[in-house]
């Protein structure tokens, strides 16, 4: 068995061992089983049921990592986008009043389109129309929004009424244990200690646990009957302005969001169209099990990061995941704060994408860094891009150098246009 395995993940081929590959996966798993528990959290916020949110996050991880690793036999952790769960709990039902059924059916209507993109040729056309600059400022804008979360989840900055955000209290128990953790787990990462990132967690967890307690540390049950109100539970009913506009942003944001995820994580690149078709196909699995679209996350660069290269990984995340429902009470005992220093540290190997942005260039340079710095200070990754789509095409005309730009980036600069139009005409 581990002989016909072996063939089949190609270890041999990909330069890596058994070992390697499982301690990527153990790490993977770590690193990204918060989200078992903060994306019910978020979704809750939409009316949806607590216990059918965490089954419903648990079961699109499984089914998305087992394809990434039996389809794609790539490296790449399938779950819940952070910023695609705001997005859909704060933009398409609180602002733009879709109820969460309709916004379910917002999902599956966005992976059906990012599907026929990513297995026609408009998909290789959307990716040699989007100029490489704007590529990589989408992976370190993420990046920075890891870093970002990973700054308050460790409550290293707290909300601020005068200047937005400030820096947290040193006397807390929970800053004080991430400051440490922080420390600690940079020191491992650094030294190229293997598993430094999952020694990093679970030293946090104890010494957060040591000095505050259990914290805020909820009954985490899981009631298996609540799950039959999300299954399946897409209303397609009601499609006016509102969810069409929900599409459009939501489709913009999985298109480019894993085009830049991937294109910055994946260790051979050759594997890119068969992730790619994988993350289109979890999305719309994601809709029709009750949760938000799962993306190639960015916590995958933990796993690549220990020597995973092939689809191992996100094999082991997926059974990880699926035994983790049976033991979810054990899992909500890790701190949130306790994943803060592997999203900062996540976050500043995303960011290293910056040094592929041509800085001689101001055209090139201008509409990656309004990426970069608009997705994390707008906390939107739709806005984000929006600012540096539109951007590109009005500094490279401005310099006469307009037919550079090819007319489907045009296109897409417009479509954002009209989006902004859209939202301030139905939203506001």
């Amino acid at each position: 068995m581990i002989r016909g395995l072996n063939r089949y993940f190609q270890l041999e081929a990909h330069g890596t061992t058994w070992k390697r590959e499982l301690m990527a996966g153990l790490t993977s798993f770590f690193t990204s089983a918060y989200i078992m528990l903060v994306n019910p959290l978020i979704l809750q916020d939409t009316g949806m049921p607590l216990s059918a949110g965490v089954l419903a996050t648990i079961a699109a991880t499984v089914i998305g990592c087992l394809m990434m690793a039996l389809w794609a036999n790539a490296p790449i952790i399938v779950i819940p986008g952070m910023g695609l769960n705001a997005f859909f709990t704060y933009t398409i039902v609180q602002s733009l009043g879709l109820s969460w059924q309709q916004a379910l059916a917002v999902v599956v209507v966005s992976g059906v389109i990012f599907l026929l993109a990513s297995v026609s040729s408009f998909g290789g056309k959307i990716l040699s129309a989007v100029p490489a600059s704007l590529k990589h400022g989408i992976t370190a804008g993420i990046g920075l929004m890891l870093t970002f979360i990973g700054l308050q989840k460790g409550q290293i900055i707290q909300p601020d009424s005068v200047n937005y955000v400030a820096l947290g209290s040193f006397t807390s128990p929970v800053t004080l244990a991430t400051l440490i953790g922080l420390a600690v787990t940079f020191m491992l990462f650094v030294r190229n200690i293997k598993g430094s990132l999952l020694i990093g967690i679970g030293f946090t967890s104890l010494l957060t646990l040591g000095l505050a307690g259990t914290g805020d540390v909820a009954d985490k049950a899981v009631d298996l009957k609540a799950y039959g109100q999300v299954l399946g539970a897409a209303d397609f009913s009601v499609m006016q302005i509102p969810f069409w506009i929900a599409v459009f942003s939501m489709t913009m944001i999985v298109l480019f969001e894993n085009m830049g995820l991937l294109s910055g994580m994946l260790p051979d690149k050759e594997k890119f169209p068969k992730a790619y078709r994988v993350v289109a196909v979890s999305t719309i699995v994601s809709g029709f099990f009750g949760t938000s679209p799962t993306i190639a996350s960015a916590e995958s660069t933990s796993g690549i990061s220990e020597g995973g290269r092939t689809g191992v990984p996100p094999l082991v995340t997926a059974v990880l995941f699926l035994l983790s429902a049976l033991a979810l009470p054990v899992i909500g005992l890790i701190p949130g704060n306790a994943v803060a220093p592997v999203l900062m540290i996540i976050g500043a190997l995303m960011m290293m994408s910056v040094k592929d942005i041509p800085f001689n260039d101001f055209s090139e340079y201008l509409p990656a860094f309004l990426i970069v710095v608009c997705i994390p200070l707008t906390s939107s990754i739709a806005d984000g891009l929006a600012f540096g789509f539109i951007a590109y095409p009005l500094t490279k005309a401005a310099i006469g150098q307009w037919r550079k730009c090819s007319p489907l980036l045009y296109a897409i600069a417009a479509l954002f246009v009209l989006n902004f139009v859209a939202s301030a005409v139905f939203v506001h």
